[in-house]
């Protein structure tokens, strides 16, 4: 197994300070400082050195962390063959995701591993794709759920992971219930240029999509409010504020005046849902029955919206 003083040193080398490592990692700021000397120790290196109050790691050190990515690899690429080759899973298994993936779909597959695993201990952390990331490499999450334009800072050549695309979430339009549209199945972006329109601020991802379906379509929407959780631009939409987009995957919950459309025609935006775990590690049981499990509800879910909300 790898020695858990070289998480430490690669979790560090992520976070920069001690601080976060401990928090990431689980271990008090002390017990960090502590494994990390003794590794320097151990392997008769000099892994960090004195910056300002705190520490950061020497080219030594850096070069050890980068070099530790392909041994990470081989490690969870062994572990997963020895746990397939003994019909074998691991005791504990964590999931990490975005809030909409972590009610949607993380908590049912919880739900489901606790059912036909009782012995197995599952744990499902709510995290933005940062900090999933950071998460794996802690080994604190075996697998991660993200939106993969935002994980930009990982890409998919980054040697520490693998992304598996799960769905490709479509964006609905929600309009108000006594909207002139409200009782069609389907709408075009065009027929809802003109109206008010509510979505994030310019910079942020969703904002991206959301000029980029107009774009494809070459009409220019008028952005009247901006609301950063779904939740919000909901509240917005259903007080008669105007329109917006709204991920499938996202529930309506039954809220009041408000109507979810499926778009059709040019411009249709969809983001992109990938599951990410540790490289080698794609093999493992669980986590290949636990991919199989997510994308099965996601395709349900995508399936059945918005009739089940009727």
């Amino acid at each position: 197994m790898i020695d858990q003083r070289l998480i430490t040193l690669r979790v560090f080398a992520r976070c920069g300070t001690v601080g976060a490592t401990a928090e990431l990692t689980g271990y008090s700021p002390s017990a960090v400082s502590a494994q990390l000397r003794e590794l320097q120790r151990v392997l008769g290196m000099q892994l960090l050195t004195k910056d300002g109050r705190g520490v950061r790691l020497t080219a030594t050190g850096r070069f050890l962390v980068a070099g530790s990515d392909k041994l990470i690899a081989e490690w969870e690429s062994l572990r997963a063959a020895a746990m397939e080759a003994g019909d074998q899973v691991q005791s504990h298994f964590g999931l990490g995701g975005f809030s909409t993936a972590a009610a949607q779909l993380l908590a049912p597959l919880a739900a489901t591993l606790r059912s036909t695993r009782p012995l197995l201990e599952v744990q499902v952390l709510e995290a933005n794709p940062s900090r999933c990331f950071d998460l794996l490499v802690a080994e604190r999450i075996d697998l991660a759920v993200i939106v993969a334009m935002q994980s930009d800072t990982y890409g998919e050549d980054d040697p520490r992971f693998e992304q598996t695309v799960l769905l490709d979430d479509p964006l609905d339009v929600i309009i108000p219930a006594d909207h002139r549209l409200a009782t069609r199945e389907t709408v075009t972006l065009e027929e809802l240029a003109s109206e008010p329109w509510i979505t994030e601020a310019a910079g942020s991802t969703y904002h991206s999509l959301f000029t980029a379906a107009f774009t494809a379509v070459g009409v220019t929407p008028r952005i009247a409010h901006e609301a950063v959780e779904w939740e919000t631009q909901i509240a917005f939409v259903g007080a008669g504020l105007g329109v917006g987009l709204l991920p499938r995957l996202a529930p309506l919950h039954s809220t009041e005046n408000v109507v979810r459309l499926r778009i059709t025609g040019k411009g249709k935006p969809a983001r992109r849902i990938v599951a990410a775990v540790r490289r080698g590690s794609i093999a493992s049981p669980l986590i290949q029955e636990s991919l199989g499990i997510l994308q099965v509800s996601a395709k349900r879910i995508l399936a059945t919206r918005p009739e089940d909300e009727a």
